[in-house]
């Protein structure tokens, strides 16, 4: 065997919350080429806590401490999105690959200094986009770049949810937040679809309610985007539904394929699939996936570029354009700047 074969990349959490106890820290332990060492939470008590329940060797109170621990290779940031600059910068300057949760930062020139850093300590950066390595999400790509739909007239994708049963009240505060469903979920759909297209979006407008404050965030939104290519598409994203609501939709010249629930992990998801024919009756086929865990595969490809010195799963550069696409939304909109 290969060293890369049998080397695991040697994690640690850095804000390690809820979320991080529910999905990260398993999907590390789960993933074959990767490790769980280290986690960190303001109390080192409760650090030391979690970490003896999970078996892992080292806790910290500081993300500086724990970047400087010599057996921490990489870290994943699960943090407020407020301290993903920071963190990441710190994590750079000590030699760590950053895994950082979305959005990248609070706004386009926070992303553009953490890239900056990366680069010039070389180490390499990803964003969380789990959604990416959904099997599903893999066909609408697919069905798009082979022409199957034809060429792509609009699309779609809806995220809500009832955000009032969620603990995690920074949500609302825009100086943690930056935004609400907009950066929460909103950036869910728009990674989706510009994946999915393989495109960048060129403006945005956007409808927001209530409108944003200089401290508290949107609890609802719908985006109008218009991609490079001439694809017409919208978001609409809320922190207010009264239950879970997720579908895409993609709608070519040719056909139409559509899905509920694309951004969910270790489910079965289906994917509806329409072509038109030369009549008036359509040719209409139902896929069914089993969607593996997809944080699982996230951590694993991670490593991966890392072991074998490949380009990043999802570049720092592809989440620098959607926070532009982003920051331009919870202002009304505008034309993206690609420089």
């Amino acid at each position: 065997m290969t060293d890369t074969q049998t080397r695991k990349i040697r994690y640690g959490i850095i804000g390690f919350g809820l979320f991080a106890e529910r999905a990260i820290a398993g999907a590390i332990k789960d993933s074959p080429n990767s490790e769980l060492v280290a986690i960190q939470k303001r109390s080192l008590a409760l650090a030391r806590q979690k970490a003896d329940a999970l078996s892992v060797p080292y806790a910290f109170s500081s993300p500086a401490e724990l970047v400087a621990c010599p057996d921490v290779d990489a870290v994943f940031i699960v943090s407020a999105n407020s301290a993903h600059h920071d963190e990441t910068v710190t994590a750079a300057r000590g030699g760590k690959h950053v895994l950082v949760e979305k959005p990248i930062a609070m706004n386009a020139s926070e992303a553009q200094h953490m890239i900056d850093e990366c680069e010039q300590h070389r180490v390499k950066l990803m964003v969380g986009q789990v959604v990416r390595f959904s099997p599903v999400v893999r066909r609408l790509r697919d069905l798009v770049q082979s022409g199957s739909l034809g060429r792509i007239i609009s699309a779609k994708a809806d995220y809500s949810f009832n955000a009032r049963l969620s603990k995690r009240l920074w949500f609302y505060d825009r100086a943690v937040a930056g935004g609400g469903p907009v950066f929460d979920i909103g950036i869910h759909c728009l990674d989706t679809l510009s994946y999915i297209l393989d495109d960048q979006v060129r403006s945005v407008q956007s409808m927001l309610s209530p409108l944003p404050t200089a401290t508290a965030t949107e609890r609802t939104a719908i985006l109008g985007l218009q991609y490079s290519k001439g694809t017409l598409a919208s978001i609409t994203c809320s922190f207010e539904a009264p239950t879970r609501h997720i579908y895409i939709e993609i709608i070519g010249t040719d056909g139409l394929a559509s899905s509920t629930d694309f951004t969910l992990s270790a489910t079965r998801v289906r994917l509806n699939v329409i072509h038109r024919t030369d009549t008036i009756e359509t040719e209409e086929q139902t896929i069914d996936f089993n969607v593996p865990n997809l944080y699982v595969d996230e951590v694993t490809a991670f490593s991966d570029c890392i072991l074998n010195g490949m380009e990043s799963p999802v570049p720092g550069k592809e989440a620098w354009h959607h926070q532009k696409v982003l920051d331009l939304a919870l202002r009304g909109g505008g034309t993206i700047s690609h420089s």
